[in-house]
């Protein structure tokens, strides 16, 4: 991406939201890019003993150990290796960073506010209480995750 691409202040003139669409499994999903602040490649994780099955450990990052979850297993979807494509997404809600490893990212893209519907019911086996909404493009679909009730409800993630 070049500088001239990029033009920070036309999404909120244009109503629209810049997203970073990932897949877990077959299904593509987006979160708010503002909550994004790395994208890694898939790393060493120590395991914690006694956390929930979803929280993978903790790994450093340039000296902080932060917490990993896998988000397949805290979304309730079907389990798979990791791949070469695998990358954990660094996300901060509410002053807390987190890993989230998921299977590839595909992209950053500028979604308009209109193509946004709330979830009406859950979609690819993920409970409402996790989306924000899906975003409807041409010919796909991007499903909307809600960061703050997929971390905030793991408050165990703070003591971890």
């Amino acid at each position: 991406m070049t500088a001239e691409n990029v033009e920070p202040n036309t999404a909120y003139l244009s109503n629209e939201v810049q997203m970073v669409a990932f897949k877990l499994g077959r299904e593509e999903y987006g979160i708010d890019i503002l909550q994004v602040q790395e994208i890694k490649k898939m790393t060493d994780i120590t395991r914690v003993p006694h956390t929930p099955d979803y929280i993978k450990g903790v790994m450093n990052l340039r000296g902080s150990v932060l917490p990993v979850i896998d988000l397949k297993t805290r979304l309730g979807l079907m389990d798979q290796e990791y791949t070469d494509d695998t990358r954990i997404i660094i996300v901060k809600v509410d002053e807390i960073a987190v890993g989230m490893i998921v299977d590839a990212v595909s992209e950053v893209l500028a979604i308009s506010q209109e193509q946004i519907e709330a979830p009406q019911e859950s979609v690819g086996g993920v409970s409402t209480d996790y989306l924000s909404g899906v975003g409807k493009m041409e010919n796909r679909l991007l499903i909307l995750l809600n960061l703050e009730a997929i971390i905030g409800m793991s408050q165990e993630i703070k003591a971890g």
